[in-house]
Parts: structure tokens; sequence; C-alpha cells
């Protein structure tokens, strides 16, 4: 398209300077329609690589709804498009309500998890105690997602308290599935950095007898593995990894003194009931008896002295 305005000057530079006195009307006419032709196409060929540019350009400064981009491009209105609201937005507010469910085990589910291991002869016999508690919680990809806890009903209360704390002052969550989703399986759970609280563990997973757990008796949760690992006294190694092993700031990491601490603390659990670092976990006191919130002391209920004061070989959960 663009080889039409150099044509037409080249014709126009020859006819000129050697016959002007030659020149008829209808050569004139000719000349002429050549010239607005070329015009014409110089100026559609301009038109057409501004539009180009300006259509890119806005693309990638638009937001990622579909219409954005579109209505910018073929609309011939001079009028921009409305951006949309905030309550059009397929990704829920950060603000909105922790909006917190508990209900009690149904069969279907009881028999998942018995399928799954989590229980079975010789652990607590809490099957009438358990209540799932489904609730949001904000996610490292900043959206909200519905998780589920399952945990004794002495601790329901308590920990919807903490977790709308959490949830409201946007401490992020990487998951929150039930164990039967990873089969009962500690170290998978671990792995995909899942935050989750009742499973009587199995034999070479356990961390203390079965009916003196808190975990097995639904008392204790362990949240963000990944950025908060423990150390594996059979292995003597971090676990999952020891990549967020240094306790420094970072997305989704429990520190002494921090949010989730004083979140958990002031509630009355315990950080660390263990005499190795387990940065994740949180439990209401070891051996797991009942709870009765915020008053009651459970053991080794001083941050600085967790997992000393209580005596026990072996980990709390």
């Amino acid at each position: 398209m663009t080889s039409h305005a150099p044509e037409t000057g080249h014709t126009r530079t020859a006819v000129r300077p050697h016959h002007p006195h030659r020149v008829t009307a209808s050569s004139t006419r000719t000349r002429r329609l050549k010239l607005t032709l070329g015009g014409v196409a110089l100026l559609s060929t301009t038109a057409l690589l501004v539009s180009g540019c300006s259509s890119s350009s806005a693309s990638e400064d638009a937001p990622s709804t579909p219409t954005a981009g579109t209505s910018e491009a073929t609309s011939p209105s001079p009028s921009p498009t409305p951006s949309p609201t905030p309550t059009s937005s397929p990704t829920p507010s950060p603000t909105s309500s922790l909006e917190a469910a508990v209900k009690e085990i149904t069969d279907a589910q009881w028999s998942r998890m018995v399928a799954a291991g989590l229980w079975r002869k010789g652990c607590p016999d809490v099957r009438d105690q358990l209540r799932r508690v489904e609730m949001n919680y904000l996610g490292f990809d900043g959206k909200v997602h519905r998780g589920v806890l399952v945990v004794n009903a002495d601790v329901t209360a308590s920990v919807i308290r903490i977790f709308t704390r959490l949830f409201e002052e946007g401490f992020p969550i990487r998951r929150m599935e039930p164990m039967e989703v990873y089969d009962g399986d500690l170290n998978a759970s671990l792995a995909a950095d899942n935050t989750s609280a009742f499973n009587c563990r199995r034999p070479d997973q356990i961390n203390a007898p079965f009916r003196e757990s808190p975990h097995a008796n639904g008392r204790a949760i362990d949240i963000n593995p990944r950025e908060n690992p423990w150390i594996n006294l059979r292995t003597k190694k971090w676990s999952p990894s020891a990549e967020y092993a240094e306790r420094t700031e970072g997305k989704g990491k429990i520190l002494e003194g921090g949010l989730v601490w004083q979140a958990f603390t002031e509630e009355g659990w315990v950080w660390q009931d263990i005499k190795v670092p387990d940065y994740m976990h949180f439990d209401t006191g070891y051996p797991s008896v009942p709870f009765k919130g915020p008053t009651a002391s459970p053991s080794a209920a001083s941050p600085s002295t967790a997992g000393s004061t209580t005596g026990q070989s072996a980990p709390a959960g």
C-alpha cells in the first residue's frame, strides 16, 4: 500500500518541467485523481499503523477482563467504556466474610477417614466429638478460597476466632484440606503445604502416644508446613524441607510475637509444644484434654518455655 505515494510523486516530477504548455484538462484531471488516490492510500496506511499501535498498547494496560480491550478497539464512541465495579470481579474480595460453618462429621466422611487410616483401633474414641469447620481463607494467589479443618468440638469457637483474625489481616494460607485427601499420609500433606488438624497418625509417623496426641484428639493445627517446617526426630532433618527454616520475615511464615503467634497464644494455644523446632504446630496442651477456652491455661502456656515444662520426651503432635 505504501508504494502508491512514491509513484505519484515521480509522475508529477516528470510531467511538469518538460511540457507545462501541453497539459490538457483531461491529463490534469488524471493527475489530480492519481494524487488524490495516492494521498488516500497514504492516509489509510498511516491510520492502520496508528490504530495497530494504539490497540496493542491498550490491551497491555487494560484490565484482564475480555470486554475492556474489545470495546476500546471497536467502539466508535469517544467516551471510554466504564471500568467494571469491584462487585463484578470474579475474584472475591479479601475483605469478605470468613463465613465459617461448623458441621458434624457425616457417615460418608467418617467412612472416608477410616478408609484412609485417620482412625483405627487404639485411637481416641472421638467420632462424636469431631466437627468439620468450613471457612474462607486468603490464598497465596491473593484470592479467597474455601477450606476445611476437622477439629474437636471444644476448640471450634477458638479456631473460628483465630482464623477470622488471620483472614481479616491478610495472612495467606496455601491450602486447607482434610487429611483423607492425602490418604492420612502426614508426609504427603506436609509436602503439599497443607494446613490440617485431626489425624490419628500412622505408627511410623506418630509423634506421641495415640490417646495423648493433640492431633489424634483434634486439638492441634499445622499451618503452612513448607514455610514453617519442623525437625523430624527420626531423620534429624527439616521436614518437608529446610528451604524456609530460617525464622525471618516471609510470606506465610509464623514468627514468635507475630500475627499468627499472637492469635493462637492469646486463645491459650501453645506454639511448638515439642523439644525441637516445629514452627507449623499449635495445640491446646499435651497430653490432650478437653479445652475450656483462653481462661483454661494449658500446659507450657508460656511460649518462651513451650515444650520444656511438660517433661515429655516425645513431641506432642
